[in-house]
């Protein structure tokens, strides 16, 4: 079930991109700053009780806590820039393909995980396969040039170790005793101390009229908060490094709605890729 719940977790960031794309004038900033700050908020309405059975289980490493909070405020910030400056199908690309191979290092480098033969095969594929679904989905007037394409990748690549390392400390908590939902609860709490007030500053438009206000409540209701609900299950008996690689399927998710609602057109050799990343996550199911 820990498997399944990642991949519905996946199905529904994968639709955040297109629900993005609808929004009129709103920075990323600010979309990333709203959806994970009330899907905090969210979550520690649902956890409550479990945040006040494990506080002090919590509060005991505060350097375990902070990291994570400090990861997630790092994590829609960079990914939602990234897809701004370097265009939506390389800041995804670069974001969620790295994830895998950072939250590897970090078990291998802080908990002495041995990487498997059957992760490194699940991650090669994997990755070849977005690489292609990146060829098949990108024209030249989607590209962004010169600096800010690097910058975009640069903070892509930032996104992807954060929420490689939020997604480690959650699975430490877990397998130190506390609920999974407390963790993610007490990370995104802290995080929305941050995340929240940075709409006084980004948040122009936000509620400007009904599509933007539509969209960033459906993105923290339920790709935010449903959708980390349903990781935080996961978590529970999937390892860190394994649940990124089945977060794959976001971009796959990501294209094919692009492709369904939005008319962009799609090569053949983007399909080959979208059944590489299902051949990549069905060698994590065995």
């Amino acid at each position: 079930m820990g498997v399944f719940a990642v991949l519905l977790a996946s199905a529904l960031w994968g639709t955040t991109g297109t629900a993005a794309s609808f929004a009129q004038g709103l920075s990323p900033l600010a979309i990333g700053a709203f959806a994970m700050g009330v899907a905090a908020l969210l979550l520690g309405l649902r956890s409550a009780r479990s945040l006040a059975k494990y506080a002090k289980s919590l509060s005991a490493k505060p350097l375990l806590l902070l990291a994570g909070a400090t990861s997630v405020v790092c994590y829609p910030l960079a990914f939602y820039s990234s897809m701004h400056l370097a265009g939506v199908a390389i800041g995804t690309v670069v974001s969620i393909a790295s994830a895998p191979l950072f939250a590897a290092l970090l078990e291998r480098l802080m908990d002495a995980k041995p990487i498997t033969l059957r992760w490194t095969l699940s991650f090669l594929v994997g990755v070849i396969g977005i690489a292609l679904l990146y060829l098949g989905k990108v024209t030249p007037a989607e590209e962004a040039g010169g600096s800010a394409m690097l910058f975009g990748v640069i903070l892509g690549l930032v996104a992807g170790l954060a929420y490689s390392a939020y997604t480690w400390v959650v699975k430490r908590h877990i397998e130190s005793g506390i609920e999974s939902g407390a963790s993610m609860a007490a990370l995104f709490l802290l995080a929305s101390l941050v995340l929240l007030p940075s709409l006084a500053i980004t948040g122009e438009n936000l509620f400007a009229n009904i599509t933007n206000a539509a969209v960033v409540i459906y993105m923290a209701l339920v790709p935010m908060f449903l959708g980390y609900l349903a990781f935080a299950y996961g978590l529970r008996t999937v390892s860190a490094s394994s649940a990124t690689l089945i977060t794959l399927l976001e971009p796959v998710v990501a294209v094919l709605l692009a492709i369904a609602l939005l008319g962009e057109q799609f090569a053949l050799i983007g399909w080959i890729g979208l059944v590489a990343v299902f051949l990549s996550i069905l060698i994590q199911l065995r």
